[in-house]
């Protein structure tokens, strides 16, 4: 809760605290850190918090609004199925599991902040790495709660204030920017592999990512388009500096020992055996038939009208291998039998291969495992620049290659070569952009951010855009020519509204009655 969050905002890390102080001291006392390692440890202990928010897919639960993700019609999957009908209540679980978790992480980030801010340590360029990696989680842990909520409390300080109110959208968005361009001062060139601790690449690329949030709905600001593009050509031109850049086969991207690559701006690395584990993959993406957690599937309507190639073979599975005991199994090269998604027993719908990893991989059998996961990827930068630029009425012939790189991974081509046929050159490179985004992200839980941006959720949600389509050759007509073959059980219907006044969430009402002007 708020609240508590407030209060323990008061009590700095453990390991500063005197414990035979005179108890009539304040224990809002700033402490300042009186050696670089007091400080690492603060702000190990903000990545823990953050890792905590984010470690399973409640963080992400707004991400069952897309087109592109469903969730099991029934089961135990009430809190996921609100967001995928588009009918939230305000007591919606995940809701508040989000807004505590990222919470507890500006709380641990702003002790970090308020007690380096009185620290003058010798080594002052690890000092200011440590305090702009602060920055940065603030200001993430902030902007991912702004495009659950729209409006929120911007709680910068360990003193507690019970009078706090939320703040206006713009003024979120101005203190995000400046987190955002503050870390990036501080920062260094480049980190850790992947980016498992930001760079200054890793924070401007999240400024391009903020900037088109602000170019889109609901504050509309067009200016901003200029900034997203500038931004993530500033990354672009720098990312050999940072170490950013796409991996050759998007195919290594979603598995246990390729999750740590060029391709992270900023990576969540997860350790099972260290405690930091990932539960946001594995067995929660297969279906109950076959033991499945059935969270996430993909949306058929979607699936069907992504183009053939490359990208889709990886992004999907469209069968369940089978051993001679009827059980998934890793040994794909030798399974006995394959179970095609029409014929699911449960739930039809295709299943991620991105969620439940490659079948080599094995780890479909577990709730948790240690792959990584992308907070952002470098493809997300190149299309955002492709997006800015044509939006912005800047189009370059590096905005088109940036655009072109992307195309032909999901290709399956060289990155680097040109490809005829498959590079593009003219046309509206805004909405080019716009839909390859929609088709390299899928399953990526950024889908709904895309649609609300550019007010897009009747259009993709509405109507008959998902009614599904099955088109997979398993029925036939007199002439031999394959015909749809009706779901059995079909997916979620939409229940609520898609207008605009649904795009955001409730806040939990347990911070409202206890800190009533939240609700104001």
């Amino acid at each position: 809760m708020l609240l508590a969050t407030v209060l323990s905002m008061a009590l700095p890390a453990c390991e500063q605290f005197d414990l035979n102080e005179d108890p009539g001291k304040s224990q809002l006392a700033v402490l300042p850190y009186q050696s670089l390692s007091e400080l690492e440890l603060a702000v190990t202990g903000t990545y823990n918090r953050l890792h905590r928010a984010l470690w399973m897919t409640t963080a992400f639960v707004s991400a069952w609004g897309g087109d592109d993700l469903t969730t099991h019609r029934a089961s135990n999957k009430a809190d996921f199925r609100e967001y995928d009908q588009r009918l939230v209540t305000p007591g919606n679980a995940r809701t508040r599991g989000t807004w505590n978790g990222l919470y507890q992480a500006i709380r641990a980030a702003n002790t970090v902040l308020v007690n380096a801010a009185e620290t003058d340590l010798p080594d002052r360029q690890a000092q200011d790495q440590l305090v702009g990696e602060a920055y940065f989680i603030r200001g993430f842990a902030f902007h991912h709660l702004a495009r659950v909520h729209e409006r929120i409390p911007l709680v910068l300080d360990i003193v507690p204030n019970f009078e706090i109110g939320l703040a206006s959208r713009q003024e979120v968005f101005q203190q995000i920017e400046s987190d955002y361009l503050k870390a990036e001062s501080m920062l260094p060139v480049s980190s850790t592999l992947g980016a498992t601790r930001p760079n200054k690449g890793t924070a401007r690329a999240f400024l391009a990512r903020l900037y088109m949030d602000w170019a889109g709905y609901p504050l509309n600001d067009n200016s901003k388009y200029a900034q997203a593009a500038s931004s993530a050509k500033q990354v672009i031109d720098n990312a050999a500096n940072h170490g950013f850049a796409l991996v050759p086969d998007m195919r290594t991207l979603y598995t246990l020992a390729g999750s740590q690559n060029t391709e992270g701006v900023f990576t969540l690395a997860h350790c099972q055996p260290c405690g930091l584990a990932n539960r946001k993959t594995g067995k929660l993406g297969l279906p109950g038939d076959f033991g499945g957690w059935q969270e996430s599937f993909a949306e058929i309507r979607f699936f069907e009208d992504m183009p053939d190639n490359y990208r889709k073979e990886i992004t999907y599975h469209t069968e369940i291998p089978l051993d001679a005991n009827g059980r998934v199994t890793p040994d794909v090269a030798n399974a006995v039998s394959f179970i095609p998604w029409t014929e699911f027993k449960d739930q039809q719908n295709p299943v991620f291969q991105k969620i439940t990893g490659p079948f080599e991989d094995n780890i479909f059998n577990g709730f948790q495992n240690s792959r990584s996961d992308y907070l952002m990827r470098y493809a997300e930068v190149l299309l955002t620049y492709a997006e800015a630029a044509g939006r912005s009425g800047s189009v370059t012939a590096d905005a088109w290659e940036a655009l072109n790189k992307v195309r032909r991974r999901a290709e399956g081509l060289p990155v680097d070569q040109p490809a005829p046929g498959v590079d593009l050159s003219s046309g509206d490179i805004a909405e080019l952009a716009y839909t390859e985004r929609k088709w390299e992200f899928a399953g990526e839980y950024l889908r709904w951010y895309d649609l609300v941006r550019m007010e897009r959720v009747e259009q993709a949600l509405g109507g008959s855009a998902r009614d599904p389509r099955v088109s997979i050759g398993t029925a036939f007509d007199a002439n031999g020519n394959p015909t749809p073959m009706p779901l059995t059980k079909p997916s979620n219907p939409i229940l609520g509204s898609l207008s605009p006044d649904n795009y955001f969430h409730p806040i939990p009402p347990d911070e409202v009655a206890q800190l009533p002007n939240l609700g104001k």
